[in-house]
């Protein structure tokens, strides 16, 4: 049993100079983005240590974004999978129905600190291209957001409500016409307008400092989760369980958990179709070590070292890398990492809207699923958080499409 003290232990996992985590990380861009990350760096060092911004930063999460968001027991679902005690981080609470709002916040006002009037952002689910068109709104900043055009069939709702908060959403046709082209399109405009735009990318990928930028600003998920778990359950949980795409959501509710040595954290990757290279968006599972997007981590590659296509019910998890973070964490063993297919995410977003009243996102999705098996396996006075990233309004045409094609 998890009985630690009230504070949150003591987080020393900072990547080097350099930007690196063990072997991973690191700075890969063209020398015409040098100075922006540099400017970057110093901007993000300096709202770090200012008492103002931090005292602003959560004036906004809590006004705003509506946080603390909840810490909810499942017990339904408990009784129906049996074993270990199941609750959810509700993210799917907070404003814009995900945990990317955090983040877009935090990078808008960094974007304001800079002088800077223009932002940009690529998308796969929406939710961080909605969240970045609030931000937008709220500060006052144009914004452009980068997406496949295969993602804005799957994620029409999203798509109107980008536009109607201002932004504009420029289509990708390139590729595969998924996250990964619309990040490379999206690194391309910021290669040519940096010193005018600020690009807020969603995950904790890219270069330094992103991966760790981004997973403070979404590591408010975990310290709240955390001190909740200490008061509504009295101890620690034993077990925390989140999807994995590029990783945001997953790193912050990790982080504050990662000198625990007592709790399980798993991470789930998007199993799709089957193993076979082009079917599924696993880099941890199946991938090794690679660039892409401006640092070394895990990804997925063909013989000829390209970056792979990758597939997914889901479009937030459609990426063929992951944090570095999350690499070292693998490699350091800290973190274990499995995958859900397609099916079963399916399964387990019909299961919550039918016995929980919740229609989770099919990102999400991903995660209940193992959940529901670990739990199973898990003793009854063991505890199993899930962070529930999103809801699932944006995914309500593509599920039912999908579960229509299975029956």
């Amino acid at each position: 049993m998890n009985t630690e003290s009230e504070k949150p232990s003591k987080l020393s996992h900072l990547p080097s100079e350099t930007g690196h985590y063990g072997d991973f990380g690191g700075v890969f861009v063209p020398e015409t983005l040098h100075n922006a990350l540099v400017q970057l760096t110093k901007a993000y060092e300096d709202a770090k240590h200012n008492p103002e911004f931090q005292a602003e930063f959560q004036r906004h999460l809590s006004e705003y974004v509506g946080r603390p968001t909840p810490l909810y027991y499942a017990e339904r679902l408990t009784k129906h999978v049996g074993g270990a005690k199941i609750y959810f981080k509700r993210e799917d609470l907070s404003h814009t129905g995900a945990h990317k709002i955090n983040n877009s916040i935090g990078q808008a006002m960094l974007t304001v600190c800079m002088g800077k009037k223009r932002i940009i952002a690529e998308t796969g689910a929406g939710q961080h291209g909605v969240a970045t068109a609030t931000a937008a709104a709220k500060f006052g900043l144009q914004c452009d957001v980068f997406m496949g055009t295969e993602d804005m069939r799957r994620q029409q709702p999203n798509v109107k409500r980008m536009q109607l908060l201002g932004a504009n959403v420029v289509p990708v046709e390139s590729g595969s016409c998924t996250l990964k082209d619309a990040t490379n399109a999206a690194m391309r405009d910021w290669m040519s307008t940096s010193e005018t735009t600020h690009y807020i990318i969603g995950s904790v990928v890219g270069p330094h400092p992103f991966p760790q930028m981004v997973r403070d600003f979404q590591s408010v998920i975990g310290i709240e989760c955390r001190a909740q778990c200490l008061d509504q359950i009295e101890r620690l949980p034993d077990t925390v369980i989140a999807c994995v795409g590029g990783g945001s959501n997953a790193a912050g509710i990790f982080y504050p958990f990662i000198d625990d040595k007592d709790v399980q954290l798993i991470g789930i990757e998007a199993g799709g179709r089957s193993n076979q290279l082009g079917d599924h968006a696993a880099p941890l599972s199946f991938g090794g070590p690679g660039i892409l997007h401006g640092s070394r981590s895990f990804i997925l590659q063909n013989k000829d070292g390209q970056t792979s296509p990758v597939h997914s019910i889901s479009a937030g998890l459609d990426y063929p890398g992951v944090g570095p973070e999350h690499a070292h964490w693998h490699s350091s063993g800290r973190v274990s990492y499995e995958s859900c297919t397609d099916t079963d995410a399916l399964k387990a977003f019909t299961t919550m809207c039918r016995i929980e009243g919740i229609i989770p996102a099919l990102e999400s999705s991903h995660a209940i699923a193992n959940a529901i098996t670990h739990a199973a396996s898990m003793p009854s006075d063991q505890i199993l958080v899930v962070n529930l990233s999103g809801r699932g309004d944006k995914d309500l045409e593509e599920a039912i499409r999908l579960l229509d094609d299975m029956t």
